[in-house]
């Protein structure tokens, strides 16, 4: 029973409880019967809520927060196409359709400027070749002049780069909040924040989804609710998932950044991006690093540059390790960013705005489980949401729906 005494059997003190919800404190948009129901508002559930949407069933997103907080909004708002691997690179190749089809029908803002890799040694420049081999026109060989062409300040180490052609950027900021907006307006949608999901209990050919504001019927249930999935579900997690924190900054340049400017990346993000790792020189990449520089391997460190409209930068990210081992934030790993940053773009960035992100992190890019009948947990496992989402829900809905 989630309803408790709030002072029980004190001496003196009478008995209370905590009344029922009252009937009017339930949502307008909250419905009491759905076909889908979808916990979380981040990237990963609003795409799977779209894709639902889109096969004909009635969704309702329940958000608990007035809107999305979690590690989507906190990303750096770079959706890595070419970089991904495997399945996940056709993933991430049907979400950037999604996006740019989105930015025609949401008034999105997305930017099709592509992305930079900016390679300072030979081994980096190495790994560059045979990545642009194997992935045949979506990325193509920069030399240092070229790389010049997209990075106003070219550091004296810098050696050649690759362009990464399929690449798109968005304002996770306000991205995520806007398309929340766009599909709660949509015939048989609805979004409700502000509501927290206690719990999912199945029943037979209907699952029963209790909030903090009323409860509803569903067919099914998507839970998306990013690395705090242990909280309803910790059996899911064991051994599966783990938690991550990852560090964020807004900074800005003496000179603003044009908005139309690639995202930026330094050589570490080849030890981060699986399309990278294929190539054999990978390994000598890490091993220098690791002689070189071994704070910033140690702090995970993955360095890109986002341009956003207004001339300034979101920087990141890096940070390691269980981020439920300490709720203190590490200043050192933020100066690691901003000396790395110093030497990718010549300038030292000045900081505007902080945060960290806590994401799950597991050996496969994308979990999709079933721990009971009419219930689906999904997650986009490291930083990929924003590149893969729309992909993955397409894959997990096939059968669940």
């Amino acid at each position: 029973m989630i309803l408790a005494p709030l002072v029980a059997d004190l001496p003196g003190v009478p008995r209370r409880t905590i009344p029922a919800r009252a009937a009017t404190d339930r949502p307008a948009g909250l419905p009491s019967e759905v076909e889908v129901v979808v916990v979380g508002a981040g990237i990963v559930g609003l795409a799977h809520a779209i894709e639902a949407e889109a096969r004909g069933a009635s969704v309702v997103v329940i958000e608990r927060d007035a809107c999305a907080r979690g590690a989507s909004v906190r990303s750096l708002g770079h959706v890595a196409v070419a970089a991904q691997d495997g399945p996940t690179l056709a993933c991430a190749f049907q979400t950037r359709d999604k996006w740019l089809a989105l930015r025609r029908q949401a008034g999105l803002v997305v930017g099709e400027s592509g992305s930079v890799v900016v390679a300072s040694a030979d081994d980096e420049m190495a790994v560059l070749e045979d990545f642009v081999c194997a992935r045949d026109g979506a990325a193509t060989l920069l030399d240092r002049a070229g790389v010049a062409r997209y990075v106003a300040t070219v550091g004296d180490d810098v050696v050649g780069g690759a362009f990464l052609t399929t690449d798109l950027r968005v304002d996770p900021r306000s991205a995520l909040h806007q398309l929340a907006l766009w599909f709660g307006q949509r015939p048989r949608a609805s979004v409700v924040t502000g509501t927290a999901v206690l719990g999912v209990e199945p029943g037979h050919g209907r699952t029963l989804v209790r909030t903090s504001r009323g409860d509803v019927v569903a067919r099914r249930v998507v839970m998306a609710v990013g690395a705090d999935v242990d909280r309803l579900y910790p059996g899911v997690t064991e051994g599966r998932l783990r938690r991550r924190r990852r560090h964020g900054l807004r900074v800005a340049l003496e000179s603003p950044v044009s908005g139309d400017s690639p995202v930026v990346l330094g050589g570490t993000a080849l030890l981060h991006h699986a399309g990278f790792t294929r190539s054999p020189h990978h390994t000598e990449v890490r091993g220098r690093l690791d002689q070189e520089r071994p704070a910033v391997v140690g702090a995970g460190l993955n360095l890109r540059a986002t341009p956003l409209a207004d001339g300034t930068l979101l920087l990141g990210d890096a940070g390691s390790g269980d981020a439920g081992l300490s709720p203190f934030r590490d200043e050192s790993v933020d100066g690691l960013l901003l000396d790395e940053a110093w030497r990718l773009l010549g300038a030292r960035p000045r900081v505007l705005d902080r945060w960290t992100a806590t994401e799950a992190v597991a050996d496969e890019p994308f979990v999709a489980t079933e721990p009971q009948r009419g219930l689906l947990v999904v997650e986009a496992t490291g930083s990929t949401g924003l590149s893969t989402a729309f992909g993955h829900a397409a894959r997990s809905l096939d059968g669940f729906l």
